[in-house]
């Protein structure tokens, strides 16, 4: 018996592992590049440069297709997941087509569904390739 009373896990507590395994190499360079890319689809419409907004504006929808075509997973997760299992899917992989759902949950505790990320994540991509329209027009940052 324990001097200290014993208190029931949050769902978050018990969700995450006791001893959480730390990320190799391949695993913190995957998980820092999916920043780097997130940080570009989410500012990447505030570059002055016309090459890179035509870039910007036609990349933003070939993310939304590969989503779409890969079964909501994103493509930089299975090359992950290839690099390490040779397998295109690694059920292992936690965060294989739930990255931003996963770091969402991780800091807010929220429970979202995949449905509900999906439906957000999409209007925050076309809100995001309207403002990249509107700079290359001139509309907006002129």
């Amino acid at each position: 018996m324990s001097a200290t009373p014993e208190r029931e896990p949050t769902e978050l507590g018990s969700a995450i592992p006791e001893h959480p395994t730390k990320r190799d190499l391949l695993g913190n360079f995957c998980f820092y590049f999916h920043f780097a890319v997130m940080g570009f689809i989410v500012l990447g419409w505030l570059i002055p440069s016309r090459p890179l907004l035509f870039f910007y504006l036609g990349f933003l929808p070939l993310v939304f297709l590969q989503w779409r075509v890969n079964r909501d997973t994103c493509i930089l997760n299975n090359i992950e997941g290839w690099l390490r299992t040779r397998r295109w899917r690694n059920p292992e992989n936690r965060e294989e087509g739930a990255w931003l759902l996963t770091i969402v949950s991780g800091i807010t505790g929220w429970k979202i569904t995949p449905l509900q990320m999906n439906i957000f994540t999409n209007s925050v991509l076309g809100v995001l390739w309207l403002l990249g329209l509107s700079h290359l027009k001139g509309w907006i940052l002129g």
